[in-house]
């Protein structure tokens, strides 16, 4: 071609569509382009996201509502590696978004991330895949979801990555992966322990304050903690301490180091090393309240081992934690009043501490913080038990009124301890009069109250230690406090219940306290429990027997036996047989009850009344007027019958007259209303003690005791004529003379076995004649007396065993009858 010809330019294919420049300022278009086909637009879109997201919160959300995400989570397994990187890039920075989170939980999403991870993806992808996952496995459906899809291993492998975010990311996700349980197992197996200490070595402190915190996490498992030992771990924690340029990392340090010293082998390698007396000089020279708290702790966790105990004591750590008890930090007296705690085990380290530390922890039980006051009442339950020493050293240091005032403390554990370092001290006499001059028994009710059974175990153990004394029972029941110990009594907790049991048991050693035990259910929740093969147990069984023992009159009607070492005293009832579930009224409620034809009641008081007594001298103290008139509060009007020499009638004023100075000797405090006395009772047990008493033998006094018992009520019967006999009759005619169903026994001038046999046995109990009450049925009664047999004649004497013998006081009063004859079979009716 010449060089004057034109060249002939050609015209552009006609499906060829020229480069268009656009400058587009609408989210709305960018979102929409992310549906392109076209590689280099899908690049572009995805990098003005990723600064447009970057710049706050708002727009994230913006992002999520024109619905980017979808379209971003599809781009990041697109083929070409620049739209992939830039999408992931974008999801990346949303994925702090709690509903972009949200959208990454799907399967298909949590799958497509974690497969990112490969070795040969592009080290921002690396990067932003790991951002993403580490913001999702803040939420526990996550984790399980990362874990259940193999995202463990990749991102332990990722830890090694050249680039430090993406280990940041890696070694976060990691961190907050572990916070489940469950999954510390298989991170150990991954065989995390080499990459993270090797992460401590990096010049980078935001990763080796995650990997610490990632170790602390992991080293509470013992395996892990083997491992870690096996790696040279505690070297690795010991140089960051020792070195005063990783100061920021000595809070997460001391925290490993606490898990790791649970193990005695690692408190052991530590010692030998020096790390020891490091570690302790943490806690009494650091300026740092974190560093002396975590060092602290540190301690307590090495001092739940015997040989950790030990190793501590021959360091002298108790110095060291006696001297951050007066620092001004919280955090740090509870870190310190725990290890004391737990080092008190140790009997050395409990009397160096009773020596110099127990004043400290006083003056922390009457701090402000509920915290450090539960702190220092534990530390001080356990310096206390067992050792009398550091008991009187807590009220030398006037701990007695601050710990009775943390029965009211707001959380649990203070108040159950503080109940245990007063049951402690109650050990020793002076100590326990002294606590209860500061209204104990006042002060326990409520911890009774508690929901807690930690709280409600400890306090009935409290009840049980200070109510060995009348006066705190008084108190007891006078503040309310036996009702909610008889609930305890229901408890599920099986300690609760035995403990409850034992307080019961103790607070039954008087009869009023026993007889409001018994108003309030507690006898028939005890034989609830003593039926059930699961909860019964000997403190129920012995709760039961104590409970009836001083309540004798229940005892008799429930149990239908009196031993001879039960004394039935004034108040004694007899109601008969009370059937389970069927209230057991008081000896007043029956006496306030409207005349009926059931039963008698028959009672006991032959208390003595000087006043009265000097006041009567002109009459007859066997008159049945006398004892009538006081007994119902219905009546205006007696109907005594004459006695010997008496006249026929009294004037009514005279009888008002006695009940107001008889309820003069009622003490409140025991009862609120007592029957009047029965002279005519009186006159027998006086009549017995002249007559009885002096006779030579028991056998002579028995004898004379049932012809004395059998002449009162009626004389001997025969056998055949016992239906003629009739006695039901003429208690009917008293009943009705009283105008009320409770009867003195000596108004019963005509008694068959059961008035007999009680009578009987209420001398008995007087002149000293040991003898049983055994009520049979069909107003059977009798009582059996144990007696030595003499040697046959002839014989030289020998010391024989006893024999049981009924005594006859029916048709041959003052007849023994072998027990476990045929005629103490007939006498007993077979019926019982």
């Amino acid at each position: 071609m010449g060089k004057n010809e034109k060249k002939e330019v050609q015209p552009p294919p006609k499906d060829v569509f020229e480069p268009l420049l656009l400058e587009i300022q609408s989210v709305e278009t960018v979102v929409l382009m992310l549906s392109s086909s076209e590689e280099k637009i899908l690049a572009q879109a995805c990098g003005a996201l990723y600064k447009f997201a970057s710049k706050g919160d708002e727009n994230k959300v913006t992002l999520f509502g024109l619905g980017a995400v979808e379209h971003l989570y599809k781009l990041i397994s697109h083929g070409d590696p620049i739209v992939r990187r830039n999408a992931i890039m974008v999801l990346g920075i949303m994925s702090s978004n709690h509903d972009v989170k949200k959208l990454l939980k799907e399967p298909d999403v949590t799958d497509s991330l974690i497969s990112k991870l490969a070795p040969e993806e592009d080290v921002v992808i690396h990067e932003f895949a790991t951002l993403c996952l580490a913001h999702m496995a803040v939420e526990y459906t996550a984790k399980n979801q990362i874990l259940k899809q193999g995202g463990l291993e990749p991102l332990i492998r990722l830890l090694d990555s050249p680039d430090p975010d993406v280990q940041k990311n890696s070694v976060e996700c990691i961190y907050l992966l572990v916070q489940d349980f469950e999954i510390h197992a298989a991170v150990c197996a991954l065989n995390v322990i080499p990459p993270l200490l090797q992460l401590l070595e990096s010049e980078y402190p935001v990763l080796q304050l995650l990997a610490l915190k990632t170790l602390e996490v992991i080293s509470k498992d013992t395996e892990t903690r083997t491992v870690l030992r096996e790696n040279e771990g505690l070297d690795c924690l010991l140089k960051i301490l020792a070195n005063n340029q990783f100061s920021d990392l000595h809070v997460e340090a001391l925290a490993v180091l606490g898990n790791c010293l649970e193990d005695v082998h690692a408190l052991q390698m530590i010692q030998q090393i020096g790390g020891l007396k490091m570690l302790l000089s943490f806690v009494g020279a650091s300026t740092v309240p974190d560093i002396q708290k975590n060092a602290a702790k540190a301690i307590a966790k090495a001092a739940y081992d015997s040989e950790s105990r030990k190793i501590l004591h021959e360091e002298e750590a108790e110095e060291c934690l006696i001297k951050v008890l007066e620092t001004g930090n919280d955090g740090v007296k509870v870190a310190a009043s725990q290890a004391i705690s737990a080092m008190s085990v140790n009997s050395a380290s409990k009397r160096t501490f009773g020596l110099q530390g127990i004043p400290q922890l006083v003056q922390l039980v009457s701090n402000d913080n509920e915290e450090v006051k539960e702190a220092a009442v534990t530390a001080l339950a356990n310096l206390t038990t067992a050792s009398p020493s550091n008991a009187c050293a807590v009220a030398e240091a006037e701990g007695i009124r601050p710990l009775v005032n943390a029965l009211n403390a707001e959380r649990d554990g203070a108040v159950a301890n503080a109940a245990t370092v007063l049951t402690n001290l109650a050990t020793q006499d002076s100590l326990r009069v002294s606590i209860q001059g500061q209204a104990i028994m006042g002060a326990l009710t409520e911890p009774l109250r508690s929901t807690s059974s930690q709280v409600q175990s400890k306090a009935a153990l409290a009840v049980a230690a200070f109510a060995c004394d009348a006066d705190a029972r008084a108190e007891l029941r006078t503040v309310g406090g036996l009702r909610p110990l008889v609930e305890l009594l229901r408890s599920k907790s099986e300690e609760v219940r035995r403990n409850a049991c034992w307080a019961v048991m103790v607070c039954a050693n008087d009869e009023p306290t026993a007889v409001e035990l018994c108003r309030l259910g507690a006898l028939d929740v005890l034989e609830e429990i003593n039926l059930s093969r699961g909860r019964k147990s000997n403190f129920s069984k012995a709760a039961l027997e104590k409970l009836l023992d001083n309540n004798l009159p229940q005892k008799y009607s429930r149990m239908g036996w009196l031993s001879s070492s039960d004394v039935i005293a004034d108040g004694f009832y007899d109601c008969g047989k009370t059937m389970p579930g069927v209230k057991f009224f008081s000896l007043e409620e029956l006496s306030m009850q409207e005349l009926s034809d059931r039963r008698a009641t028959i009672f006991i008081n032959a208390k003595a009344q000087d006043d009265l007594a000097a006041g009567e001298k002109a009459q007859d103290s066997s008159s049945e007027q006398t004892t009538s008139s006081p007994i119902s509060r219905k009546s205006t009007k007696d109907k005594g019958r004459k006695g010997r020499g008496e006249k026929e009638e009294e004037k009514p004023k005279e009888v008002i007259q006695i009940t107001p100075k008889v309820q003069e000797e009622i003490d409140p405090e025991t009862s609120s209303w007592l029957p009047p006395p029965d002279f005519i009772l009186l006159d027998y047990i006086k009549d017995a003690s002249k007559t009885i008493l002096p006779l030579r033998t028991t056998r002579e006094q028995v004898v004379a005791l049932a012809q004395l018992v059998a002449d009162k009520m009626g004389g001997p019967i025969e056998r055949d004529r016992l239906d003629d006999f009739s006695w039901e009759i003429h208690i009917s005619e008293v009943e009705f003379e009283l105008n009320c169903n409770v009867v003195p026994i000596g108004r019963v001038r005509k008694g068959t076995f059961c008035h007999r046999a009680l009578l009987f046995k209420v001398i008995a109990d007087r002149i000293g004649i040991g003898c049983t009450l055994v009520r049979g049925e069909y107003n059977r009664a009798w009582n059996e007396v144990k007696l030595i047999e003499d040697s046959p004649q002839g014989a030289p004497r020998l010391l024989l065993p006893p024999r049981e013998y009924i005594v006859d006081l029916m048709f041959e009063p003052g007849s023994l009858i072998k027990q476990g004859s045929a005629e103490a079979d007939l006498y007993k009716y077979i019926t019982s």
